[in-house]
């Protein structure tokens, strides 16, 4: 069965933005919709969300669906997220925007009716370079906008199974956590993360924890680790496009003789879709890093990034030159 995928640029997965759980719902929606249709998204044409489909998918009853969308639609309308992208000069650019350019509620035919700003279209679509995919129904169980936040920021780094220390103030920012809203440390911990990481591994596809750091006395960030559950545990678990097709059993993982051929084959997969799409990472010679790093010593990543690696390797001359 073919499973309804998100993806996003990781510019909107790292931005900053504040969306209470329908909101966030129904973007999803609207970025599977267009997907699932083969429709695209522009800035002309408007997507549609019915009822229905937020009902099914995400376990709501008919009435509490059709009030949630109706506010939704008030609300989405006037949200704004920020996020930085760097100019052909190599300087940092700070961006404001709007979610929507236009968004109506259909009475009569319990659908939303939407048109993505000219800002989120690209983030959207042109995914040439940095993006994260995930599929719907491992959010579809989180009641928490804070759980949905947070898998999306863990994920962006599965390739190495752990989010680098993000400094207290950006985390929150990333969360839509207001200022006056949960400054209390011992509420951002029970209410925000410990709410979030409980609700991430109970109903989706990896367990996480996370780490504070401290300056002296005082809490600056928090890091993240996080890790893949079997397989044959998970209940109707699906692979993400990067991972659609099995490792044929014949596939050995196993690291690489020398560092020449690592970055000789490190050159050739760096081309690969799969490699593109799995891996979150800031230019080609840190795609090339990244990919040398799993085929030297693969036992030192999670074993998603071996599949994908050691997969796409199958693909190449590797096998004559195995004991080079």
């Amino acid at each position: 069965m073919k499973k309804d995928l998100v993806v996003k640029d990781n510019a909107l997965i790292n931005a900053s933005y504040s969306l209470d759980l329908v909101e966030q719902r129904l973007i999803l929606l609207a970025i599977v919709e267009a997907r699932k249709t083969g429709k695209g998204i522009n800035t002309n044409d408007a997507l549609s969300v019915h009822a229905g489909s937020y009902m099914q998918n995400f376990n709501v009853e008919r009435q509490p669906a059709y009030i949630s969308l109706k506010k939704a639609c008030d609300d989405l309308f006037s949200r704004q997220f920020s996020y930085q992208t760097v100019n052909e000069n190599g300087n940092l650019q700070n961006h404001r925007a709007r979610w929507v350019s236009e968004i109506a509620y259909v009475e009569n035919e319990a659908t939303v009716k939407l048109i993505f700003s000219p800002a989120v279209v690209p983030l959207v679509t042109e995914l040439e370079k940095h993006f994260t995919s995930y599929e719907l129904e491992q959010v579809s169980s989180l009641s928490s906008a804070y759980a949905v936040r947070l898998y999306e920021i863990l994920i962006a780094w599965r390739s190495l199974g752990k989010v680098p220390m993000i400094r207290l103030e950006e985390l929150r920012n990333r969360l839509g956590l207001g200022v006056n809203e949960y400054k209390a440390m011992c509420d951002l911990k029970k209410r925000v993360l410990d709410l979030a990481i409980n609700q991430i591994n109970e109903h989706t596809d990896i367990t996480a924890s996370y780490e504070q750091h401290k300056q002296g006395r005082i809490i600056v960030g928090f890091s993240f680790k996080f890790k893949q559950k079997p397989q044959s545990k998970l209940s109707n678990q699906t692979e993400t496009i990067t991972t659609e097709q099995a490792i044929p059993r014949e596939l050995k993982i196993k690291p690489l003789v020398s560092e020449s051929q690592a970055i000789k084959y490190a050159l050739q997969l760096k081309e690969h879709s799969e490699i593109k799409r799995f891996f979150n990472y800031t230019d080609t010679n840190d795609l090339i890093q990244r990919i040398k790093k799993v085929l030297l010593t693969p036992n030192e990543v999670n074993t998603k990034a071996q599949k994908v690696v050691f997969q796409c390797l199958a693909k190449t001359d590797f096998k004559n030159v195995e004991n080079v």
